[in-house]
């Protein structure tokens, strides 16, 4: 602690300093009051994000989504820029759920025979990396997993958990929850090696994370052919749930077995029970509040890498939330329009 600022003071100065820009009340009051797209961009214009669409003319949601972000991504990577170790690490961790993403979307096309080259351009900016372009010359299966095992910082979660004929014959989203399953347990125990506040604050934004996604699959998995063993195999090792949470939920069979798994759990409980008495709120909406608490709550520490991951997740929210009010605009559905999930 007391050598923190040396190194990585400035960052989080800076850092705090984008959080206090985020929306607050206030402002989703203004947006919400807007009538077309064109008086969004005028109440954007007084906030944080300035005229980052002073040279659009024709706005849709999409484009603001994309400019949304496109601001959020520079920010994140004036950090990185700036960042020495380990703090350059810890930073690059968190690109590594979104590499994630990018790949398995370069996986589906490929087996679908897309163009790999067009994809790239959907891929999300924070998982890109330098071997990029290399990937998009692979014309088959086998040469993207060679490809990936070679150029990119994934290559132990694909060598311990997938093999190569694993990329033909299973589910693209087993095997994108199968590589977040070891992501997630890396990415947990590196902050356990940083020790100090880090480790705790990363360490429960990272459980909750972990048991959101068993959650989840557990859900999904109900009506399809995946069984209580495959299924267990993509529940991360960490956890407020692990393990006896975790045995529960590998024995679920319906809805009310998974509540049973985690009443005993008070803040998964009490999600469950907001979304039984408010049908206008699903079980993702919940997680999502919940979420952002745990993210606000990052901030209430010093001298800790956990205000970096909550703020590019807070920020995240902010966009969805941005997207969901001018969708609603554009399409003249107001009575929906306040469904969003407030940060400040």
């Amino acid at each position: 602690m007391a050598t923190f600022n040396v190194d990585d003071g400035y960052l989080e100065g800076l850092c705090r300093g984008y959080r206090s820009g985020i929306l607050k009340t206030t402002d989703y009051a203004n947006l919400t009051q807007c009538d077309i797209l064109d008086d969004m961009k005028l109440h954007l214009a007084q906030t944080d994000y300035g005229d980052f669409l002073a040279n659009e003319s024709k706005l849709t949601p999409t484009l603001i989504a994309e400019k949304c972000r496109e601001k959020l991504i520079n920010e994140f990577f004036h950090l990185r820029a700036h960042a020495v170790e380990p703090l350059a690490t810890f930073l690059d961790y968190i690109t590594y759920g979104y590499m994630i993403d990018n790949i398995v979307l370069l996986i589906t096309g490929t087996l679908h025979e897309r163009d790999t080259s067009e994809l790239i351009e959907k891929c999300h900016p924070l998982g890109m990396f330098d071997a990029m372009a290399t990937l998009s010359m692979s014309h088959n299966v086998s040469d993207l997993y060679h490809s990936v095992l070679v150029d990119t910082p994934l290559a132990p979660y694909f060598v311990n958990c997938l093999s190569e004929e694993d990329l033909d014959e299973m589910n693209i989203e087993l095997i994108r929850n199968t590589l977040f399953k070891a992501y997630l347990e890396d990415f947990y125990h590196y902050c356990q090696t940083l020790g100090g506040t880090t480790a705790e604050v990363m360490g429960d934004l990272l459980k909750f994370e972990a048991d959101r996604r068993s959650i989840t699959i557990t859900i999904n998995s109900f009506g399809t052919e995946l069984t209580k063993d495959d299924r267990e195999k993509l529940y991360p090792e960490i956890g407020f749930l692990y393990p006896e949470g975790i045995a529960r939920l590998a024995k679920a069979e319906d809805i009310e077995q998974v509540r049973g798994a985690i009443d005993y759990c008070g803040a998964y409980r009490n999600l469950f029970q907001e979304t039984s008495f408010n049908a206008d709120k699903s079980l993702e909406d919940a997680f999502f509040e919940y979420e952002v608490e745990l993210n606000k709550l990052a901030f209430e520490q010093q001298f800790h890498y956990g205000i970096y991951y909550s703020y590019l997740k807070l920020k995240e929210q902010e966009i969805r939330n941005i997207v969901w009010i001018s969708e609603c605009v554009a399409q003249n559905m107001k009575s929906q329009i306040n469904q969003y999930i407030p940060i400040f």
